[in-house]
């Protein structure tokens, strides 16, 4: 069994688990496939566990997926056969549904009126309610993942019937009127690419225009660092609500179901998900996490000689903290970023050694230092203990601790897997316990006030974020996800094994 908190893909030991990230592409003339594998590669960090791609050519789908990282997945090989000008490709981490390849996406099937594909990022709060209606209209699930059932809902005619042949926006609008919680979908038919988001704008979506010889491409993305990789240009996000074409005319735009009264995009995403170089509400993911640091530094000063980040999400609220407190930023630990990218678990010894396996200390810089120790989050509390160790063992005289967003006391249900209230250690112990536990000299969190000044000083007002993990206050009602999450799914492992 691995230690609490171990991600044997990933190699964090304290890290809430990513949301997925999904593309799309359309475009004639291109080798589709190839280019979805490298937006895929720039989409990584946001699910390590399995990648999959789904082409179409106009008639036939084909797929490849499996479990691992998108270059232990893909090769010349496997690549090749996927052939057509329209793609959806998807990274996944496992929030509703375990870690197995019968959970890997796209989803892919056959309907009437040709193939049908899905990659969704996101969890559906009422999911036990729409499995229930499928399978009392007698659809099969293969699987124990919300997405797939999405997947089966798509595959039926909308309430008013289709008498001109399939109408998919009307089916996506259909499903966006029954579901519930968080969704980021992308969708391949026979003809087209299909980008929807929920009301709620929970997960990022993004949409951009591939230069090509007289036939411009389009794609969407979980995040704008996705379209930078494949030369693509941004143009805008997908608005909550919106259903957006991507076909042989170009861009095509709906409202699905009405935006919501008030947005709720995770602002998690700001603190550690999104790449640095991802762009959220026309801003640098970068920039915000520097002023996160600047607003932690000026509510939690500390008297020391060096700024040290831990590498590499909290780089950027280092720098941020090191410019306003006007104490020099330095490295003090490197990180191996290569060592958690693999199934092989860890002997127990190498468990053991925890956090050495992930980071080496930089003892020059270190010894005989006063240090400050910036981190963006805590969240069951397994790395902080074992750093500020490091540190000291390198020769540091004092560590003190500072957290660039608030305490982590409530678990996710809209796409992250961030534990339970029992494994949040910020929802069992006080600041000053957690401070004992993890042996730092002095320990202060941003304040939920302060992370919101930072996330919205450059658009001048919250246009509305989820902030449920700090808060507690959930935009939508969970009574129905819960026994979801306790019932649906150990039922479908007690069927398929865990």
């Amino acid at each position: 069994m691995m230690s609490p908190g171990w991600d044997p893909v990933s190699g964090d030991l304290d890290r809430p688990r990513e949301a997925c990230g999904v593309f799309g592409i359309y475009a004639r003339g291109a080798d589709v496939a190839r280019i979805a594998f490298f937006a895929l590669y720039a989409l990584q960090h946001r699910g390590q566990e399995s990648a999959g791609i789904a082409t179409c050519d106009g008639h036939a789908a084909y797929i490849h997926k499996g479990m691992g990282l998108v270059s232990q997945v893909f090769n010349e090989e496997n690549l090749r056969p996927l052939r057509g000008h329209l793609a959806i490709g998807h990274n996944r981490y496992s929030t509703t549904g375990s870690s197995h390849i019968r959970n890997a996406q796209p989803y892919l099937i056959e309907t009437m009126h040709g193939p049908l594909g899905v990659g969704h990022n996101g969890n559906l709060t009422n999911a036990a309610t729409l499995r229930r209606k499928l399978l009392e209209r007698g659809v099969g699930l293969m699987s124990s993942s919300d997405s797939e059932v999405i997947t089966q809902m798509l595959a039926a005619p909308p309430p008013g019937g289709e008498p001109d042949g399939p109408d998919w926006e009307a089916r996506i609008a259909a499903f966006m009127a029954e579901a519930e919680g968080a969704y980021s979908l992308v969708i391949l038919t026979r003809d087209a690419v299909f980008a929807v988001r929920d009301p709620w704008g929970f997960r990022p979506l993004c949409l951009g225009e591939l230069p090509g010889n007289g036939h411009p491409g389009y794609v969407v993305a979980s995040e704008s660092c996705a379209l930078g990789t494949i030369g693509a240009r941004y143009l805008r996000e997908v608005r909550p609500g919106e259903i957006v074409r991507l076909d042989s005319s170009g861009v095509h735009s709906l409202q699905g179901r009405p935006p919501a009264p008030r947005a709720a995009l995770c602002v998690f995403e700001y603190v550690y998900f999104a790449r640095p170089d991802s762009v959220l509400e026309g801003q640098t993911i970068h920039r915000v996490r520097q002023r996160l640091g600047e607003e932690l530094a000026r509510e939690a000063p500390a008297d020391a000689d060096m700024v040290v980040g831990v590498p590499d999400s909290a780089t950027p609220a280092a720098i941020g903290y090191a410019r306003a407190s006007g104490i020099p930023y330095n490295e003090g630990l490197t990180k191996n970023r290569y060592i958690g990218r693999t199934f092989i678990q860890p002997s127990d010894r190498l468990r053991r050694a925890g956090v050495y396996l992930k980071y080496n200390p930089l003892t020059a810089n270190l010894k005989g230092k006063r240090i400050v120790l910036i981190d963006d989050s805590i969240v069951r509390g397994n790395t902080a203990g074992p750093l500020v160790r490091m540190l000291r063992e390198s020769g540091a005289v004092e560590v003190h601790v500072r957290v660039s967003s608030p305490p982590v006391r409530h678990p996710c249900f809209m796409g992250v897997d961030m534990a339970t209230h029992e494994e949040l250690i910020a929802y069992r112990m006080s600041v000053e316990e957690i401070r004992q536990h993890i042996g730092a000299d002095s320990l202060a969190y941003l304040s939920y006030e302060g992370m919101m000044r930072a996330v919205t000083a450059e658009i001048g007002e919250d246009r509305g974020h989820c902030s449920a993990c700090f808060t507690g206050e959930y935009p939508i009602p969970l009574n129905e996800w819960w026994q979801y999450r306790e019932q649906e799914k150990r039922s479908f492992e007690g069927i398929w094994g865990a």
